[in-house]
């Protein structure tokens, strides 16, 4: 709840730069060694002197093959010089450039290529301050010079900003780029996402549903938030927030994406109603789907971190984009008058096109939100 409160702070004042950390970037990132050799990543929303997007390429050049690393960063930083300010660093909320061609090398001598060296580096070879040459901000993802790299990328791979994450991901497409970018778990549902996870050209990552901690701008004054992001390491009073339901998203190819979900469960009527508006059966949790029901079900938003397209087929989902083509009807009436009788508070009309159905016991239900799916192999198997 706190995190979503600081998300929707973020989404009203347009200030939304949570900084990741470098835990969950390496955790995602062993995923997709396979997919860097000879490439040039490009970091569109990273400060070189303070992403850890830019300090894993930085410090990872060699061993993952890179031809080149770009970076760029928006102007206005929040948190500028918090982690790698020193002596020749500008300290300063500029938006900058940097391109690196090479690997960095160990210039303390201790053996390894740390953060340390990357700080040497930086020192040595500052980056480039960025003067806007358009209507947008310098560093804007949007502008004319960020534009121009994006096109001499392979693959881009940053977080970018959560208010901006529908045009952002549309400019990925625009320009035909592989990505792997952090986003909200309700981005599944919007239309610039959702056509393209159905049609196989987006999916999500290996972490899905995650609760990270991010460094911003906002204060973390909230004891359950503060307890958590103790427990993982961070101080709190360092504007070090834990925020819920966040995704990789990705259309770079990874192993659990092809992992086959075990079922176990047997359909029968009773555990698994169909919708009272809509010929699809109900499954509450990803885990009760039916290993041998061969019609559409409504499962869960959270079946897209383990979706198997060998094994499921997405049919839609229950968005306004989605409804009338899946063919889901209006509430009604008679669905509503023993809805409000049973005690229902809920926000339905009877012209709505929510998913419902009754419980074993006639009790009227509406369900929050499905997306419909079919399970392939059974099909395959029926026929």
């Amino acid at each position: 709840m706190a995190g979503n409160k600081t998300l929707s702070a973020a989404k009203v004042n347009k200030n939304d730069e949570f900084y990741t950390q470098r835990v969950d970037i390496e955790n995602e990132l062993k995923h997709y060694r396979q997919h860097f050799a000879g490439k040039v990543v490009y970091c569109n929303c990273d400060d070189p002197y303070e992403s850890w997007f830019f300090k894993y390429f930085a410090m990872n050049f060699n061993a993952l093959g890179l031809r080149k690393l770009i970076a760029t960063s928006y102007d206005g930083s929040s948190v500028a010089g918090t982690e790698l300010a020193f002596d020749g660093g500008d300290g300063e909320s500029n938006a900058h450039k940097i391109v690196i061609d090479r690997p960095i090398e160990d210039y303390n001598g201790d053996g390894a290529v740390d953060d340390e060296d990357i700080r040497i580096f930086l020192r040595d070879n500052p980056p480039e301050v960025l003067v806007s040459d358009d209507e947008y901000k310098p560093g804007d993802f949007r502008s004319r010079q960020c534009v121009e790299l994006l096109k001499e990328s392979d693959i881009v791979v940053t977080n970018p900003p959560f208010s901006l994450f529908r045009e952002y991901v549309a400019q990925l497409f625009e320009y035909r780029k592989e990505f792997l970018i952090l986003g909200r778990m309700s981005a599944l549902h919007y239309i610039e996402v959702f056509p393209r996870i159905m049609e196989g050209t987006m999916w999500c990552g290996v972490g899905f549903n995650l609760s990270m901690v991010y460094q911003t701008s906002y204060e973390n004054n909230l004891e359950a938030n503060k307890k958590f992001v103790k427990s993982k390491g961070f101080d709190p009073n360092k504007n070090f927030i834990k925020v819920p339901a966040i995704c990789w998203y990705t259309n770079l190819d990874h192993k659990k994406r092809h992992e086959e979900l075990v079922l176990y469960k047997r359909y029968n009527p009773s555990d698994y109603p169909k919708y009272d508006n809509f010929d699809a059966i109900n499954v509450d949790r990803v885990t009760d789907i039916p290993v041998d029901y061969a019609g559409p079900m409504g499962v869960p938003d959270t079946i897209l971190g383990q979706y198997n397209p060998d094994q499921f087929e997405i049919l839609g989902a229950c968005i306004p984009e989605y409804v009338d083509k899946l063919g889901i009807k209006r509430i009604g009436e008679i669905w509503m008058a023993k809805y409000r009788a049973s005690g229902g508070t809920g926000h339905y009309t009877a012209n709505m096109k929510s998913l419902v159905l009754y419980e074993n016991n006639g009790t009227p239900r509406a369900i929050y939100s499905r997306i419909i799916i079919r399970n392939k192999n059974f099909q395959k198997a029926v026929i």
